[in-house]
């Protein structure tokens, strides 16, 4: 009887005893109290969105990594999240664009392209020019 007392008496005790249970994130970095503040996140989650149509898409992975709980929580954190969910997007278009790129030219070659193929590849520029000693 004490004890279901001192549970209605004390506001302050949390009886979820899991603090990963939390549906709300308290920071919106991965790194929690040690990162940024919300005003700052702001600021960097900006850069990182807007660097990356620079053709860095890099930055907007880095964005979306760093800024991870602000995804993983629609509700969380209004000002931060369209530029954490357009990194994500212009992230994916990206890597798309850059894997089928990459597998034409693998897995198609000279079959695909034909004649052109030895003008496109860049394996045999030294030859193209002069430039090998032995040719």
């Amino acid at each position: 009887m004490d004890a279901l007392q001192s549970h209605t008496n004390n506001p302050n005790l949390n009886l979820n005893s899991n603090p990963l249970a939390s549906s709300v994130p308290l920071w919106p970095t991965i790194d929690g109290p040690l990162g940024l503040s919300e005003e700052e996140s702001v600021k960097y989650a900006r850069r990182f969105y807007k660097f990356g149509f620079a053709l860095l898409p890099l930055l907007w992975a880095v964005n979306c990594f760093y800024f991870w709980p602000v995804i993983r929580h629609s509700r969380s954190f209004p000002t931060i999240r369209p530029y954490v969910v357009g990194s994500a997007i212009g992230f994916t278009i990206s890597a798309a664009l850059l894997c089928s790129w990459a597998l034409t030219f693998s897995i198609g070659g000279e079959r695909l392209f034909g004649p052109v193929w030895d003008q496109l590849v860049m394996y045999n520029l030294a030859d193209r020019f002069g430039l090998t000693g032995w040719s």
